[in-house]
């Protein structure tokens, strides 16, 4: 089972530069619970970039527990179905958080 930090560190692999074409943003990705973490991912000229616990100011916070979170990236548990059932939410720019899926598909 990956940890928050494996899915993390592996975000670059999934990263697609073509689909992040124009985002100019910086995510907080606020994971609770054991094995969580704040995590600032910053989109900029089709690059990425990863800081864990630093205080960037984002344009779009997604919060989650580590399990949930998790799921989620490895595919256990469908994204739309998570936010619908609140088990992963969004604030501020939450049209950068539908094109999420597409700039890190699985």
């Amino acid at each position: 089972m990956p940890t928050v930090e494996d899915v993390f560190a592996d975000m670059p692999q999934s990263f697609d530069k073509e689909a992040a074409d124009g985002v100019d943003a910086v995510i907080l990705f606020d994971i609770t619970g054991a094995g969580g973490g704040k995590y600032f991912v910053t989109i900029r000229d089709r690059a990425l970039s990863i800081v864990e616990g630093a205080e960037l100011s984002p344009d779009l916070v997604i919060s989650a527990t580590a399990a949930d979170y998790i799921d989620i990236a490895t595919g256990a548990l469908n994204e739309q179905l998570a936010f619908m059932t609140g088990r992963i939410t969004a604030r501020g720019d939450t049209r950068l958080a539908m094109k999420l899926p597409n700039i890190f598909p699985r």
